[in-house]
């Protein structure tokens, strides 16, 4: 980093540590919060403690799984558009190429 770069607050490790321990406690205190108010639920299970906690984490894990088996399935080579960008670029100077 050069001297006459301006520093942010999050370019520092240390800030960095608070902020995900920060977002730790925050996590716990919400869950224990969980314990002090009475729900108006539909069905018996969510009233149990940390219900919307866990699935919210479940339904989160789902999806990135999901995406990374969806990657598997949808993904094209790295120069799939190349032929299709050299047709265009082409037609565009009027048929002349630079290369």
């Amino acid at each position: 980093m050069k001297p006459d770069e301006k520093k942010y607050w999050l370019d520092q490790p240390a800030n960095i540590t608070r902020l995900v321990y920060g977002v730790y406690a925050l996590c716990a205190a919400l869950l224990l919060a969980d314990l002090f108010y009475h729900k108006h639920a539909h069905f018996a299970f969510e009233n149990w403690f940390g219900f919307y906690a866990f699935f919210g984490f479940g339904a989160y894990f789902c999806i990135v799984i999901s995406a990374r088996l969806l990657r598997r399935l949808i993904r094209r080579d790295e120069n799939y558009y190349g032929e299709a960008d050299n047709e265009v670029s082409a037609s565009a100077t009027g048929g002349h190429h630079d290369d």
